[in-house]
C-alpha cells in the first residue's frame, strides 16, 4: 500500500485527532531538525492511539513514537511509515497525593501541577523538557531524583496494540532505561505517588532548580538536551570539555560553550551537521581518554 492509501484508511480511525501526510518533523523536535514523516498521526483519544498501533501492526507499517521530540534526532531524509505524536493526550489529574498523567503531558507541567497542590517528590522534574511518555521510557532524572522514586504504575500498549498495566517492579527502571524501551512499548499514561509538603518549601526548591538549569544550560538554542549518558566513573560533559571541544562542530551544529554535554543547533544546522558533531565528540573522547560515550538521544529516520 502507498502512504496515500494509509492516509485514507487511517481516516476511519482518527476522528478527534489530526492526520498529516509528508509532514516536516522539524516542527516537532526540540533540535528543530528532521525531514518529513510519510504520515503523522496525532490521536485525540487513547482509543485512537490503540487503533493506530493495531493498524500499523496488522499492515506491517513501520511505526515511530515521537513523543515530545526532546530526546531524538530525526535524520534529514525523514521517517518512512507512521509517526505517532501524543501531544493531545495531555490530561493531568490529582487525587489526594496521587497524580495521573497521560503520555503527552509535559513532565514540567506535571511537576508544576504537583507544586500547586503542595505535593513534594516531583520537584526534580521542573526543568526536564520531555513528555511523560519519554520520561517513563528513559526513567528520566535530574538533581538527585528519578521517575522510579515516585512511580506506582504505567499503562502501555504492546506493538500489537494490547493494553498492559505495569507495576514499578515490572517496569525494570534503571539508568536511562526501562522495559518500555527494551520491549518497544508505547506509553499511554502513568500514575505517581507523592507526599504532602509545604508549598513555600516546594516553590523555593523549584525556583532554585530552575535557576540552576537556566544558568548552566544553553536553553537559548534548539538542542536535544544532554546528548550522552554518564560513563561509569566519569561525567560526559567534563570529558568533552577537557578535550577542548566546546565551540567546535560541523555546519550549523556546535558543542555548547555553556554546557559541554549539549550540542546546539546554533545556525540553521541540518541533522547531518548534528550527527557529524556527535561523531566528532565520540571520536575525540575515545582518542584522548579511551572512553566510549554512549548516546542518551535516539537517532532515527533516513539519510
Amino acid at each position: 500500500m502507498s502512504k496515500h492509501q494509509w492516509l485514507e484508511e487511517l481516516r476511519g480511525i482518527i476522528k478527534d485527532g489530526i492526520l498529516r501526510i509528508d509532514e516536516p518533523l522539524n516542527k516537532y523536535t526540540m533540535t528543530k531538525l528532521g525531514g518529513a514523516a510519510d504520515i503523522l498521526v496525532i490521536p485525540g483519544t487513547i482509543e485512537e492511539t490503540e487503533g493506530t498501533v493495531r493498524y500499523a501492526y496488522e499492515n506491517g507499517i513501520p511505526l515511530l513514537l515521537l513523543g515530545n521530540g526532546s530526546n531524538m534526532v530525526v535524520r534529514d531524509g525523514g521517517v518512512r511509515g507512521i509517526v505517532l505524536h501524543l501531544s493531545k493526550l495531555d490530561a493531568i489529574e490529582v487525587d489526594g497525593n496521587k497524580v495521573h498523567a497521560e503520555a503527552g503531558a509535559l513532565i514540567i507541567d506535571v511537576s508544576r501541577r504537583a507544586a500547586e497542590e503542595s505535593l513534594t517528590g516531583l520537584e526534580f522534574a521542573c526543568g526536564i523538557p520531555g513528555s511523560i511518555g519519554g520520561a517513563m521510557a528513559m526513567n528520566a532524572g535530574a538533581y538527585g531524583g528519578e521517575i522510579k522514586d515516585i512511580i506506582v504504575q504505567c499503562t502501555v500498549l504492546t506493538k500489537t496494540g494490547e493494553r498492559l498495566v505495569l507495576s514499578k517492579e515490572e517496569l525494570e527502571l534503571g539508568y536511562r532505561k526501562s522495559i518500555i524501551t527494551s520491549e518497544g512499548y508505547y506509553v499511554l499514561s502513568a500514575d505517581f505517588e507523592l507526599a504532602e509538603g509545604d508549598k513555600e518549601t516546594i516553590d523555593a526548591k523549584v525556583a532554585d532548580l530552575t535557576f540552576q538549569r537556566e544558568s548552566k544550560q544553553p536553553l537559548e538554542y534548539p538542542s536535544a538536551g544532554s546528548v550522552f549518558k554518564r560513563p561509569p566513573g566519569y561525567f560526559a560533559g567534563k570529558l568533552i570539555q577537557d578535550c577542548g571541544l566546546q565551540g567546535r562542530g560541523h555546519g550549523g551544529a556546535e558543542v555548547s560553550t555553556k554546557h559541554a554535554g549539549f550540542i546546539i543547533n546554533k545556525n540553521k544546522a541540518t541533522a547531518s551537521d548534528y550527527i557529524n558533531t556527535i561523531n566528532m565528540v565520540k571520536a575525540e573522547v575515545k582518542k584522548k581518554f579511551d572512553v566510549d560515550l554512549e548516546l542518551e538521544v535516539k537517532i532515527v529516520g533516513e539519510e
